[in-house]
């Protein structure tokens, strides 16, 4: 019983976490629209917070496509979850050139 508790106590803290931070995640977006051209400024920013926090959300995205794969697979979004929550972090993380922010 005391397993089952830890577990939910986790899940309730990854989804809190998603809450409270999706709305950071959202004005970061349009942050970056703002700033179009690759300076020594976004490299420095790009190389200390966004590629450390991209770092950060591959496994969290990975975390949560896990735990919303038996929703998704009701609606048939598996695919759309995958990529969203995982595939789409990766690739802003390791394939982006350096600075383009």
């Amino acid at each position: 019983m005391t397993n089952f508790n830890s577990i939910k106590v986790s899940v309730v803290l990854v989804v809190i976490s998603a809450m409270i931070f999706t709305p950071c995640l959202t004005s970061a977006r349009d942050l970056e629209r703002e700033i179009s051209k690759s300076t020594v400024g976004n490299t420095f920013i790009d190389a200390t917070i966004y590629r450390p926090v991209g770092l950060i959300a591959i496994p969290l995205g990975a975390v949560l496509f896990v735990i919303t794969i038996p929703f998704s697979a009701i609606s048939s979004s598996v695919e759309n979850s995958f990529e969203k929550l995982v595939a789409q972090p990766a690739k802003y993380t390791f394939v982006r050139p350096l600075g383009d922010i």
